[in-house]
């Protein structure tokens, strides 16, 4: 439950603290006083969207925590850990600031924390019902959900929910393969032609710089041969050449070899001969090997024009993109001619989950059939005591096509006078009409569900007298469970408070600031006096409080 709500430089809030009570809890306060702002700032901590027009003093910023009892809420601990977030015993803080800039930041247990985090801390922790969510009445996934709600084995919409995302996975895998396939089908052909350019190419790893550098060679043939037979010369074609001369000199230094250094001077002359040998017979097989192949140059020059060619024509630019296109190809070929195949496999699975979904929704609709019998009339038991006493219900179940949520449509019919046809909501019911029913409808959903709290804002509007004291004590059957949070003009429902605030306005030299203040006993005859006539000391006015209070033993 809510213990404690601070809130700072918000609007017309320099700086409050409200500490809240199990059971009722009650909110009053002129139009204008600043309830509906304090509302503003608890959804802000419930992951609202936030409105830097809301900082009133722009040198410093805004501040919204409230504290919770978690005691029990074993789903707020998985949150925190999950995210990550240490644990506070039994409390959990939520905190939202916003500075003068607009910047918005959020915390929960003084860590920071994204706004989805305590959006989902949020829903479960607190119901906020305000007045136009009384058109969620009307809504039919609103009264799906309602049904639900008070489903006696839930385990029966979980296997369901499991069911049917398994069908659905399976039907998506066979719609993006039947889609696949239909596009791969109608491109087929094309893929056929430009697999077949390439498997007539044959193109083989490493083959076209191979025939670019052959081309290079065949084209300078003579250029090279010239060269080489040069050289050959130089070393052994002339009567003055490289080894002729090392040998004359090897006879020289043999002619001398009183001098010490001559032998080895000898022996290195000898192996540069040798060694000259060998470099012109190297040159005379390379010499020998090289000759002008007119065909072998057209051939290699076909070949290139053929790789150049298919390259341009496919829209790649090298050898390796032309065979990863050719493996690519081979394999979206393959692909489409076992395509029948693997979409049948597919379609059969999505089949069988299907049946499995149906079977799951079937046993869904006839949970929910049973809880819309029990329902009706328990609304009926609830709303008719609040001045509605012609009231009849009926919780209309009809097939829809399957989803998330099975294959039925909810539809709550009322009809508030005799001989009056069943209708929705919305066809027959007036405002105050709606706002009693949603009323029951909390109070019916509350036995059903761990919520640590809920917040009325002026859920009575539109009705009066006995009603009003019939639905403040309506509120008061919900608050045995969970924690009511009341905002409301009504005397008979704010005198069934097991704790009433005022909310008010104070003017300083500078501003007008919104105030709060727990009231006494004697205080709260006077608030109700205020509410009942406008005039604290009217007797009659006070007489009736204190009945009022004393009907609910608060004096």
């Amino acid at each position: 439950m809510i213990e404690t709500l601070s809130i700072s430089n918000y609007a017309l809030i320099d700086n409050i603290e409200l500490t809240f009570q199990p059971g009722l809890n009650i909110i009053t306060g002129e139009t204008g006083a600043g309830k509906s702002i304090m509302l503003g700032a608890l959804s802000m901590l419930f992951g609202n969207r936030a409105d830097t027009r809301v900082v009133s003093d722009k040198s410093k910023k805004s501040v919204v925590e409230g504290i919770f009892d978690i005691t029990g809420y074993d789903e707020i601990g998985r949150l925190l850990a999950e995210n990550d977030i240490d644990p506070l015993d039994r409390q959990l803080i939520l905190r939202r600031e916003i500075s003068p800039a607009g910047r918005s930041r959020s915390f929960v247990n003084d860590a920071p924390a994204p706004l989805s985090l305590l959006r989902e801390i949020a829903i479960r922790l607190v119901d906020l019902h305000s007045q136009h969510q009384n058109l969620l009445l009307a809504d039919n996934e609103y009264q799906l959900n309602v049904i639900d709600t008070m489903l006696d084995d839930k385990s029966v919409k979980t296997e369901y929910a499991a069911a049917y995302e398994t069908f659905r996975s399976a039907l998506k895998k066979y719609q993006v393969a039947k889609r696949a396939a239909d596009t791969s089908k109608a491109e087929e052909e094309y893929l056929r032609y430009q697999l077949q350019l390439l498997e007539q190419l044959n193109l083989q790893p490493g083959e076209q710089e191979s025939l670019e550098q052959e081309r290079s060679l065949l084209a300078n043939v003579s250029t090279l041969k010239d060269s080489l037979t040069r050289v050959i010369a130089l070393f052994d074609g002339s009567e003055e050449n490289i080894i002729s001369m090392l040998r004359q000199s090897e006879g020289l230094l043999d002619d001398i070899e009183e001098l010490p250094e001559a032998r080895q001077l000898g022996e290195r002359i000898e192996s540069l001969r040798i060694e000259a040998v060998d470099i012109k017979d190297t040159v005379e097989t390379l010499d020998g090997r090289l000759e002008a192949d007119p065909r072998r140059l057209e051939y290699v020059e076909e070949r290139l024009s053929d790789i150049y060619e298919l390259q341009h024509k496919l829209s790649v630019d090298s050898e390796a993109a032309l065979i990863a296109l050719r493996q690519e190809l081979s394999e979206r070929i393959d692909s489409i001619d076992n395509s029948d195949e693997r979409i049948r496999q597919y379609a059969t699975k999505a089949k069988i989950a299907k049946k499995q979904a149906m079977e799951l929704a079937e046993r869904l609709t006839e949970a929910r059939r049973k809880v819309a019998d029990r329902f009706a009339g328990e609304l009926l038991a609830s709303a008719t005591p609040l001045g509605m006493k012609n009231l009849r219900a009926e919780i209309e179940i009809t097939p829809a096509e399957l989803s998330a949520t099975g294959a039925d449509r909810v539809n709550f019919l009322f009809a508030f006078n005799k001989n009056q046809a069943l209708m929705p909501v919305k066809d027959t019911a007036s405002g105050g009409e709606i706002s009693r029913l949603m009323l029951s409808v909390k109070a019916l959903v509350a036995k059903h569900i761990q919520l640590p709290s809920i917040i009325f804002d002026e859920v009575d509007t539109g009705v009066s007298g006995d009603v009003a004291g019939r639905m403040g004590q309506l509120m008061k059957d919900i608050s045995r469970r969970i924690q009511v949070i009341a905002i409301t003009h009504l005397p008979p429902v704010a005198s069934k408070g097991d704790v009433h605030f005022k909310v008010f306005k104070e003017d300083s030299d500078t501003a007008t600031n919104t105030r709060v203040r727990r009231l006494s006993d004697e205080q709260r005859i006077d608030e109700l006096a205020l509410m009942l006539s406008g005039d604290t000391a009217n007797e009659a006015a006070r007489d009736t409080a204190r009945s009022l209070l004393s009907g609910n033993n608060k004096l």
